[in-house]
């Protein structure tokens, strides 16, 4: 009778674990893409507006939809699995023998460098420039304790809503001094006509954007992002994701919490970005709290549900491996569509046609990820970025999936 060498428990287990965190990734990377696709595709809503000529109940359905479920809580999952990797990346340089230090400062470097590139040429909404700095800060915190961490994190997201309720208080009185993209029909014509136009025109509007965020993105976006890195890097160190079923009651709770609490501040949030019903600084100070406890609630019940749908997991799996080149992927075919780049069709599409596009893209983007992987260990982004890492080049053997970040 003819024997199969045994499979080592441990070896399962790692598997079915890395395989997890990789699924989350490119979950969270879909609900990235369907929050984007409507800046990318429209000058009105980059500007903080509807779209005119977008006005049908399911316009409108769509767009309460979105900012109810998905706006400004999967950047936050992606924050959070990015703190969650930065503890791979110690562990694997330990294991490894390398000084960590220069090695993540050199990844640091690359992220801040694409992402400068992906905000000039194809997004100003880019992240990975602020991933680049909030790097650094984990850098100085990467020896706390997981409690201090969670602790941190929690001042970080106070003070930040605490922060809002002052901008809300100085617009009550006449004094909006956050300096957004947001100026009116004006500010949304003058954007489309950018878009539409030439390369140049393009990348003018690109730069002119990113001058009028800058300070939000620098004051209010990077302590958020921070904030969730450093609950992922709590979750890293005490191991909760190698060993899922023995914390189910703790991921019980968070559902249970998130989604009470977390839906119930989206919906204030929602009301104060459509319809004025609630000041709007007042609204992102309830959704600066509760967002997070929403993203954890998604993440819980992904995590729960994912041994019981193996196929789709491992189905997400694969663009979670190539997020990177994903993310980056996803705002060069939307540029292709929207902008003058390619079919210019910035505010023709409508918010029902838009969900559609990113799904399709998405999926598109499953399996070419894994066609890809197939032949490759890395995306072709992520291999740009680790040859940069480790300061050579590559190989081509059998992947160490542990250390992946």
């Amino acid at each position: 009778m003819r024997t199969h060498p045994a499979i080592s428990p441990e070896r399962s287990v790692t598997a079915a674990r890395i395989t997890s965190v990789d699924a989350l990734r490119g979950f969270s990377l879909l609900g990235i893409l369907v929050v984007n696709i409507a800046f990318l595709a429209s000058g009105y809503r980059m500007a903080g507006m509807a779209e005119p000529a977008f006005v049908s109940p399911l316009d409108w359905a769509v767009r309460w939809t979105v900012t109810l479920l998905m706006e400004n809580k999967f950047y936050l999952l992606f924050s959070f699995l990015f703190g969650y990797s930065f503890t791979l990346q110690v562990d694997s340089a330990v294991r490894r023998g390398k000084a960590f230090v220069p090695m993540f400062l050199r990844r640091l470097a690359g992220l801040f460098l694409l992402g400068l590139a992906h905000a000039v040429l194809l997004f100003p909404g880019d992240i990975l420039t602020t991933y680049a700095a909030v790097g650094l800060a984990l850098l100085l915190f990467r020896k706390i304790s997981p409690r201090t961490a969670v602790m941190l994190a929690v001042v970080l997201t106070s003070l930040l809503a605490l922060g809002f309720v002052l901008l809300a208080v100085l617009a009550m009185v006449g004094l909006d001094k956050t300096g957004t993209v947001s100026h009116g029909v004006a500010e949304a014509v003058h954007s489309d006509a950018a878009l539409r136009g030439s390369g140049f025109q393009i990348i003018g509007e690109h730069l002119r954007k990113l001058s009028l965020i800058v300070v939000l993105r620098v004051l209010f976006q990077g302590p958020a992002v921070l904030a969730a890195c450093l609950i992922g890097l709590a979750v890293g160190k005490l191991g909760v994701l190698r060993d899922l079923p023995a914390h189910t009651a703790t991921l019980r709770r968070l559902q249970w919490v998130g989604f009470t609490i977390g839906l119930g501040g989206a919906f204030v949030y929602t009301l104060s970005a459509w319809h004025g019903s609630v000041n709007k600084f007042l609204g992102e100070a309830v959704d600066l709290v509760t967002a997070p406890l929403l993203a954890a609630a998604y993440a819980a019940t992904f995590l729960r549900l994912l041994p019981y749908l193996p196929r789709i997991g491992r189905a997400l799996a694969a663009p979670g491996r190539m997020a990177l080149s994903n993310y980056l992927g996803q705002s060069l075919i939307c540029s292709l569509i929207f902008t003058g780049y390619g079919l210019a069709l910035v505010d023709r599409v409508s918010p029902p046609l838009e969900v559609l596009i990113a799904v399709a893209v998405f999926v598109a983007q499953v399996f070419l990820s894994h066609w890809w992987l197939r032949s490759h260990r890395y995306g072709p982004v992520e291999w740009l970025l680790r040859a940069l890492t480790y300061w050579s080049r590559p190989g081509r053997g059998a992947h160490q999936r542990t250390g992946r970040a």
